[in-house]
């Protein structure tokens, strides 16, 4: 998807799908552009504070941008960037950021604005925005920074900050992040179960399994006998489609349950052996020894769009760099000389037992903390995803109601989304209500059991059901009322 939008559009993504859901509380303290200085910004105990009102425009609000350079330790310089609305709501809403970047952008910002809340963003502990540019990670404590540090950092000063400036501290404290971003919402729910009372985490690339699936992925096409190319890739996701699209009652261009669909590449006429190989292998995903996801599985239905992060053209030439693996050898190799055009699934293992794994990854299980203070974690993800694969954030929601499942039974909630790409586009109804949602449950105790997405043009109104159920057609009716669905059990 991040080539398809562009750099900056990957960046908003990254921080999430947000929704203008919430409105300014009328005995919530107002303030202005008489606190809008740099003696408030100090508040932060950063360098390099700075402070400017914005005059609103359209829809949003004016505000109050502060800025400053957090150092935990000598070295340490995660850039801050928060910004303070006319008409508090009372709650502010932490955003990360998309691939191996932060995001302090104004467009991340925009819808959190809108609904009037107070935004908190952070550059990672290091000022490039370029996702796939990672050579800093052999740096200290930069890598440490944007493993687990600055968003904490980031929401401890900004915590601060409000009460700085508006005279009283949060009503309640939001995350949300897709990507990269949901890899540090899930950090934030394990390592710091304080710092937020509920998170939405979206496509998480929560361990470096979503780096070695896409370089395994690409080296499986890599055999010029093996590549599909784009035009290919579309022949096989229509043929995928007219298999299993209607499974769900209604024929509209996406398959609901991808798991539950057994197309088989080889029906489709004209693919050579080796291309069918490198499908069914793409499909059905790759182990190590130990029995560790070394290559995601990708969905049936999908295939159109796996060009955005595999190389189908058997070139190697994808835009991420095997999601920044490339950039990674020295920290998970360290002292060896290891191609990633030959990685073997003993060298994924032995990578995700170092440091910088250790330090990075975010699997731990173990949620009862967060649970125990109340807190909620809203998961999603794109079911056509061609970057991180959804059956890795089922993975990790199943393992963390294994680990707790009366806290998860309260908690947490999965939703996907059929015919979603990567944080957004695909054929699918990939506007999804988040923050409204989060901001209900966290408001009303009752947890979601669906959730009504859309599409920006219309086109496409469709039910989520909370995992594990799926929505069905009743078979007659608009396919795009919702209350012509139901939930029921998938059938995988």
């Amino acid at each position: 998807m991040l080539k398809a939008i562009g750099i900056s559009g990957a960046l908003v993504l990254g921080a999430g799908l947000l929704s203008s859901c919430s409105t300014a509380h009328a005995d919530v303290a107002t303030a202005g552009s008489g606190q809008c200085d740099v003696a408030t910004a100090a508040a932060l105990g950063g360098s390099n504070a700075g402070a400017k009102w914005i005059a609103g425009e359209g829809a949003v609000p004016a505000y109050c941008e502060i800025s400053a350079t957090l150092s935990p330790e000598p070295g340490s310089t995660i850039g801050v960037v928060y910004r303070l609305p006319e008409g508090w709501n009372g709650k502010i809403l932490g955003l990360g950021g998309g691939g191996w970047a932060g995001n302090v952008t104004l467009d991340a910002a925009k819808p959190g604005l809108i609904a009037h809340y107070a935004t908190a963003q952070t550059d990672g502990g290091h000022a490039s925005a370029a996702p796939f540019e990672n050579a800093w990670v052999v740096e200290e404590p930069k890598a440490k920074d944007f493993s687990w540090r600055a968003i904490h950092e980031m929401t401890v000063a900004g915590k601060t900050l409000l009460t700085a400036y508006y005279g009283r501290g949060q009503d309640k404290a939001y995350f949300q992040g897709c990507s990269t971003g949901g890899r540090m919402a899930l950090m934030e729910a394990q390592r710091f179960p304080a710092d937020y009372d509920a998170i939405i985490a979206g496509a998480p690339v929560y361990t470096l399994q979503t780096q070695t699936s896409a370089v395994f992925r690409n080296n499986s096409f890599a055999m010029p006998s093996a590549a599909i190319g784009t035009d290919g890739a579309a022949k096989i996701a229509a043929a995928a489609l007219a298999q299993c699209d209607a499974k769900d009652g209604v024929k509209d261009g996406v398959i609901a349950d991808p798991r539950a669909c057994s197309f088989d590449p080889a029906s489709v006429p004209g693919l050579t052996p080796e291309q069918v190989k490198a499908v069914r292998t793409a499909y059905s995903g790759v182990r190590a020894a130990d029995g560790s996801w070394v290559q995601w599985p990708m969905s049936r239905g999908g295939e159109a769009d796996w060009h955005m992060f595999v190389a189908v053209n058997g070139d190697w030439k994808e835009f991420s760099n095997g999601g920044g693996f490339g950039g990674l050898l020295p920290v998970l190799f360290p002292g060896s000389i290891v191609d990633k055009h030959a990685l073997t699934a003993d060298q994924v293992v032995q990578a995700r037992q170092s440091a910088f794994a250790r330090m990075y990854e975010a699997k731990d299980p173990n949620l009862a903390p967060f649970f125990q203070r109340g807190g909620k974690l809203l998961m999603w993800h794109g079911e056509s995803d061609p970057g991180p694969s959804p059956v890795g954030t089922i993975d990790y929601v199943e393992a963390v109601r294994k680990a707790d499942a009366a806290g998860a039974a309260n908690g947490l909630r999965l939703f996907l989304a059929p015919g979603v790409d990567h944080c957004g586009g695909g054929p699918g109804a990939d506007q999804l209500p988040l923050l409204e949602q989060l901001d209900s449950w966290l408001t009303t105790g009752k947890a979601p059991e669906t959730m009504v997405a859309t599409r920006a043009d219309g086109s496409m109104v469709r039910p989520l059901c909370a995992w594990p159920k799926v929505a069905q057609f009743g078979g007659s009716g608009d396919p795009n009322d919702p209350k012509n669905y139901r939930c029921i059990d998938r059938a995988s």
